[in-house]
């Protein structure tokens, strides 16, 4: 089973199929059977569980095939889909292995280090394409740097200055937002294990231990207990709202030089119209505009989900469920507009010089 996006038809528009996919079904449940299996291997490490058990739920973790109308149920019943995973867990492990699996461990620490090994890909991902944009920006401005055009300012005329000014507010804040996702990721690329209230209390005094060996294991960063600790995610979430923001930008600037009466950009494809045939719409700098104030709206609701009650929140914690995949395949489909767009424009010398 997989999840569905909503208004799959739209997604052709402002969706990202390589990004999307890791927000499945198939790439969550994935994600968790890694956690559960390093947890296990982790346990045996320090002597909690014995190699037998780790080896066995390693392979069951590997031959796992989910019942999901089960998983379904329980999600609606639990409000988390943890527990009847497990349930299903222990089964394909059998006895006398079966109460190894998930041991003092809590359906947040599974949820969130599966969505953090998600994230390690997707940050990755993000990274590579901002990096191609910049470099596709880099080779317009060497192009078409030195063409002439009218810069405005409040919409009016104000004074004339280049392609390659105008170009440099676009990539300028790129490349910060380059080096802020560097900076980013070791915060957020982090383990999660606390167990039930955050304190690795049911790990026999070796749940620091444990934690660490996980973090070794699935290749993250190893912090404290961070159950309802939001700010890691809404940093990130920050992220996304800027970086799209700064996209929108561009594409707000591009869509009105793309104007008739302005004619300062020319773009190799545009959208048609169904009452109109002469026009072509600037339809993918459109779309950055679009994501970029989705992103911004979302960002507002995102951290709605930093107020936890106590040491987990239901109702917290599922709001950030709904709202971060969607901002994160909005940057996503975003990068990949915006390199489209770089890759394919060019500049022409402004009609208004000469006014």
């Amino acid at each position: 089973m997989t999840r569905t996006p909503p208004h799959p038809v739209l997604q052709a528009l402002v969706g990202d199929e390589e990004v999307g996919a890791f927000f499945s079904d198939a790439a969550e449940l994935a994600a968790m059977l890694r956690v559960e299996a390093a947890l296990a291997e982790a346990e045996a490490k320090v002597g909690l569980i014995d190699q037998e058990a780790a080896r066995r739920i390693a392979e069951a973790c590997r031959t796992f095939q989910a019942d999901w109308s089960k998983l379904a149920e329980g999600l609606a019943r639990d409000g988390v889909i943890v527990p009847d995973f497990v349930r299903q867990l222990r089964a394909a492990v059998g006895e006398p292995h079966a109460q190894s699996v998930h041991l003092g461990a809590t359906s947040q620490d599974v949820i969130d280090t599966a969505l953090i090994l998600r994230l390690k890909d997707v940050i990755e991902i993000l990274g590579q394409r901002l990096d191609t944009l910049i470099h596709g920006l880099d080779a317009l401005k060497r192009r078409d740097g030195a063409i002439r055009l009218m810069a405005h300012t409040r919409m009016q005329q104000a004074l004339p200055f280049t392609a390659a000014d105008k170009i440099d507010t676009w990539v300028q804040p790129l490349e910060r937002h380059r080096e802020s996702l560097q900076g980013l990721a070791p915060r957020l690329l982090v383990v999660q294990l606390g167990g039930p209230i955050g304190t690795r209390g049911e790990l026999k005094g070796q749940g620091d231990a444990v934690a660490d060996a996980m973090a070794a294991v699935l290749e993250l960063g190893l912090a404290p207990s961070w159950h309802s600790q939001r700010d890691r995610i809404g940093e990130f979430g920050s992220f996304l709202s800027l970086l799209t923001g700064t996209l929108g930008k561009i594409g707000q600037d591009i869509a009105l030089m793309a104007q008739n009466e302005v004619a300062e950009v020319r773009l190799a494809t545009g959208g048609g119209s169904s009452a109109m045939p002469h026009k072509s719409n600037p339809v993918p700098a459109e779309v950055l505009v679009t994501l970029a104030r989705f992103n911004a709206g979302m960002l507002g609701t995102l951290h709605q989900a930093l107020v936890h009650e106590g040491e987990r929140s239901g109702a917290a914690w599922t709001l950030e469920w709904m709202v971060l995949p969607q901002m994160i395949v909005s940057a996503a489909a975003a990068l990949g507009k915006a390199q489209a767009l770089a890759a394919t424009m060019s500049f022409v010398p402004s009609s208004a010089m000469g006014t």
